[in-house]
């Protein structure tokens, strides 16, 4: 979905748009699955990397702006626990109980009229 808001910064507010939003490459260079016994699954996913382009703009009381970006997040880390039901009376489901991700670097990458 589209992200539209605003902020206050100093002396005014900072209307922004940001829309188009592709994920345009995932990387999983290393992924684990293991089955933790009577409680659930843990996945592991490590120094994994994200892009994603989209279109951008901002408007301000003293100028406006918009274009395109590109976002490169790496170095990713995600660790998530999943449980499971212990009886066999409901039907099949699994929820997420847990979950930590720690990215380490963000490049952000904007092109734009100004």
């Amino acid at each position: 979905p589209d992200l539209t808001g605003h902020e206050k910064f100093g002396l005014g507010n900072v209307k922004y748009n940001i829309s188009g939003i592709h994920v345009t490459a995932v990387e999983l260079p290393s992924a684990s699955i293991s089955l933790l016994p009577g409680s659930g699954i843990r996945l592991v996913i490590g120094n994994a990397s994200l892009t994603i382009d989209m279109n951008w703009n901002i408007r301000t009381w003293m100028f406006k702006d918009s274009g395109r970006s590109t976002v490169h997040i790496s170095k990713v880390f995600v660790t998530a626990i999943f449980s499971t039901p212990r009886d066999n009376t409901s039907p099949t489901s699994i929820s997420l109980t847990s979950c930590r991700t720690t990215s380490g670097d963000i490049d952000i990458k904007l092109n734009g009229k100004s």
